[in-house]
């Protein structure tokens, strides 16, 4: 009795593998990904199934001692690739799969390839039947349960019904081929045997259970990508938000400064509004997560020019930076706020001004930046919580967060009346080819 059904366990575990295994392509998970293809797509994500299960059918066909029967998932294949690609995914799909059976050295079985192509095409129906392409997804092989849903779900009887009729289609891909068994159909029930309905019944749940383990398998890696996917766009978005809170504040500050100079010192607010023009110019470039040092520091030299505009000789700037620095990739507005910060709380509260100073240097495969400045300092009790408020360093140590997860370090030394240094460790992810 249990070397009847030793065969349908074999078969459940090869689909298992052979699911698992198109799994790890990323290139297979990218077409399982679309719901809707091209017609290119459609024959490629064919060519996928059905190299996987025409192998499976070779194996039993080719075998010497044609002791791998359980391995032809051939039948399951076809219609998998219907339901999942659509008519003409399963129509190719099973003529493909039927050819190592049409080329049987012992005798070619020749039925092999309509009813698999019928299969194929059945697949195609019970696609256009689902309500929603994620109903697919979501079939449980489970009859009863199927049935509880139809009579307790009252309010989507045509859900429910979708997965009855996914059900009754399988089985009645499977009943094609037991009728047509000993019609040159290959079967594990040896024609003209009398099987007992116990097996018989075992060979339909199999078969049902066949088509439903790829689809769980397959379920879980889209969701696993979906997440992926998720957490992506919710990276891009946060970046998105926090960028937008540099660009405005920075642009509310000059503009003031522009409007005090109109009357005071035209010249000066023409000079200003031109250098603010130049800054523009960079942000309004199509944005970039990343830039290197290099143009980050052209860009701060701009915005220091218009702050010099404003502060005159009381701001001072020192740049101690390290050539073999300069092409390293950095995140786009690291610095600015950085040095904003520093004139609007440090330099901006000293009557004699100040300087700020950018080092940079590299040690291996990190980049390390000091902004520091002479100013007035921070208070013990304000820097503890410096990281976690305002929208200048906060800003900064977010981003950095975001990007770069643990991988970097910000650290922040400050006195009152002596000034405040800000150090900031990444690592060194492209370095820019030199033009």
């Amino acid at each position: 009795m249990l070397e009847s059904y030793f065969p349908l366990l074999v078969k459940l575990g090869a689909m298992a593998s052979i699911a698992s295994v198109l799994a790890r392509s990323s290139r297979f998970k990218g077409l399982l990904m679309r719901e809707t293809r091209t017609l290119n797509q459609r024959i490629a994500f064919s060519l996928w199934l059905s190299i996987a299960f025409a192998a499976c059918v070779a194996i039993r066909v080719f075998s010497e001692s044609k002791s791998y029967p359980a391995a032809d998932l051939g039948l399951e294949g076809s219609l998998i690739a219907g339901i999942l690609g659509g008519y003409v995914t399963g129509l190719v799909s099973g003529v493909l799969i039927s050819l190592p059976a049409m080329l049987n050295p012992a005798g070619g079985e020749l039925l092999t390839m309509p009813l698999l192509a019928a299969v194929g095409v059945l697949g195609g129906v019970l696609r256009d039947l689902a309500p929603d392409a994620e109903e697919i997804w979501r079939f449980t092989p489970f009859f009863d349960l199927n049935v509880y849903r139809f009579f307790r779900e009252k309010r989507n009887h045509r859900r429910t019904a979708f997965h009855l009729e996914f059900t009754f289609g399988i089985l009645a891909a499977e009943f094609l081929r037991h009728v047509m068994n000993g019609w040159q159909i290959f079967s594990l029930t040896p024609p003209g045997s009398h099987t007992p309905t116990v097996n018989t019944l075992a060979t339909y749940a199999a078969t049902l259970f066949a088509v439903a383990i790829p689809l769980k398998i397959w379920n879980n890696t889209r969701n696993e990508r979906k997440l992926e996917e998720q957490a992506r766009l919710l990276m891009e978005a946060r970046l998105a938000a926090l960028t937008s809170q540099i660009n405005p504040h920075f642009l509310f500050n000059t503009l003031n400064s522009v409007s005090a100079l109109i009357r005071t010192d035209p010249n000066q607010a023409r000079i200003m509004v031109v250098r603010l023009s130049k800054v523009l110019r960079r942000l309004l470039r199509k944005h970039e997560t990343f830039t290197t040092l290099r143009d980050e520091l052209s860009f701060i030299e701009d915005y220091l020019a218009i702050e010099v505009v404003r502060f005159g000789d009381k701001l001072r700037f020192q740049r101690e930076v390290a050539d073999d620095t300069l092409d390293m990739m950095v995140p786009s507005m690291l610095l600015q706020p950085l040095v904003e910060n520093s004139i609007k709380h440090g330099l901006s509260q000293k009557v004699e001004g100040g300087t700020i100073r950018i080092q940079t240097h590299r040690t291996g495969d990190k980049l390390h930046i000091l902004v520091e400045d002479d100013g007035a300092g921070i208070p013990e009790e304000k820097l503890a919580t410096l990281l976690d408020r305002g929208i200048g360093v906060n800003n900064v140590h977010e981003r950095l967060k975001v990007l770069f997860g643990n991988e970097y370090r910000m650290w922040i030394d400050s006195e009152p009346g002596k000034g405040t240094r800000i150090q900031i460790e990444v690592p060194d992810l492209v370095t820019a080819p030199v033009m």
